[in-house]
């Protein structure tokens, strides 16, 4: 709740606030990208478009997804978080809402190609926001609090989507899971100011925020990123890995029906376990890196250590196609979505090994690029894939072994995790 300070100089909570609603955003965010998935079984049968068509209207989310990681932070730098959020929001909430109206796959993949364009703000908007508000010992927490949304948004998406297209309809569901972020915008637009404008800030509050000693404003251009290896090593890491993630979120509902015949009204219970596991997970990959780093251990040591067991972990869910227990399925995609997320805590965490604080932004765009154009091709091999073999198995093979060459080629590109000597930039 934004509440004001108090007045007898304990330092308010405004900022925390502030925090829970980009911790809804971004549940919000996942929310809408995960309906269509979900829904999938059901959209084939009533629709009647092939495995094919269905990789190609998840490869547009993807697609548009990149390209909007390419403008996202510059149009919100020139706008600022309040209007840029807002606008973002707007976007995404009103493409998850036209999914209701879509009677084609051409009309879908216009839908889900919109929703990535305006989803591709969340986290640059979200990031940003935590910058203005929090200082800088506070940051982590407050980037980790937000980003806690996105998993609570894929394990409250089977929970509601299914019941409201059982009791309504699938249009329903697409409806009014798309319009609740209107209803975001009505909290965030009238409570958002940056804090050197927000009325309702107390002073100590205030000197709190702005306690970190000024530092100049240094842009690093993709230009100079390319040039060295290090960028690279995470860029080809978030491409080879990112690209499964995206595959789960997409295709596992319809793995499950063409499987084990899992249903709408069965979906849900199988989903949540995936991703409660991959809240583990997040944990378990983040806490192994450092405590192999409090026992003396390099940070390159530490975190390709926790990386390679993470991606050994991942080897099994090869077999999820294999086997013939659902649950056995489950476990296994569970098993390999908590080594990714273990897997993706660390390689964010060599970021900040290897570059500067003032670049790292712009290491993690170019990253998050790699990794959305990694999904945008994956979910097309995987359509294709389907309709040529008419299994999964070849997409959870590639699923299996992609994080043991992404680990093999940072550690390739960067042997060491060298830091990176930048030039100044531009100021």
């Amino acid at each position: 709740m934004l509440t004001d300070a108090p007045a007898s100089g304990r330092i308010g909570h405004l900022r925390w606030g502030i925090c829970a609603l980009l911790f809804f955003a971004t549940t919000i965010n996942y929310v809408d990208r995960a309906v269509l998935g979900i829904l999938a079984p059901t959209l084939r049968g009533e629709i009647g478009w092939t495995d094919g068509d269905y990789g190609r209207i998840s490869a547009a989310f993807t697609l548009a997804y990149a390209i909007g990681f390419l403008f996202a932070g510059w149009f919100i730098d020139r706008v600022g978080t309040r209007i840029g959020y807002a606008v973002y929001l707007t976007v995404w909430s009103l493409a998850a809402a036209a999914h209701a109206v879509a009677s084609t796959p051409i009309g879908f993949g216009a839908a889900r190609f919109a929703l990535g364009l305006g989803e591709s703000g969340n986290f640059p908007a979200a990031i940003k926001t935590v910058a203005e508000w929090f200082p800088r010992r506070e940051r982590a927490f407050a980037t980790g609090i937000f980003n806690g949304g996105s998993n609570v948004g894929v394990i409250v998406a089977p929970l509601v989507v299914p019941w409201l297209t059982l009791h309504w309809s699938w249009r329903v569901a697409f409806a009014a899971t798309g319009l609740i972020g209107l209803v975001w915008t009505l909290f965030w637009w009238p409570l958002y100011r940056t804090p050197a404008e927000h009325p309702r800030l107390g002073p100590e509050e205030r000197r709190h925020i702005e306690s970190d000693p000024t530092e100049p404003a240094i842009r690093v251009s993709w230009s100079e990123l390319v040039r060295h290896r290090q960028a690279w090593a995470f860029a080809v890491g978030k491409f080879l890995t990112d690209s499964v993630w995206w595959f789960y979120l997409f295709w596992f509902p319809l793995f499950m029906a063409d499987t084990f015949g899992v249903d709408l009204r069965n979906i849900g219970l199988p989903m949540i376990t995936v991703y409660l596991l991959a809240d583990v997970g997040s944990i378990g990959g983040g806490w192994l890196s450092s405590n192999l780093l409090k026992q003396g251990w390099t940070p390159n040591a530490a975190r390709k250590t926790a990386m390679l067991v993470c991606a050994v972990l991942i080897l099994p869910v090869v077999m999820a196609p294999r086997v013939d227990n659902a649950w056995v399925a489950v476990w296994l995609v569970g098993l390999a979505a908590a080594a990714h997320q273990g897997f993706s805590a660390n390689i964010f965490t060599i970021t900040s090994d290897m570059f500067p604080k003032h670049a790292i932004g712009t290491v993690v765009g170019f990253g998050g690029f790699a990794g959305a154009m990694g999904g945008f091709l994956m979910n097309l091999g995987a359509g294709w894939f389907r309709e040529n073999q008419g299994s999964y198995v070849t997409m959870f093979t590639i699923a299996g072994v992609a994080y043991l060459v992404a680990i093999a080629a940072i550690h390739l590109l960067a042997p060491r995790l060298e830091p990176v000597r930048l030039s100044t930039g531009t100021p």
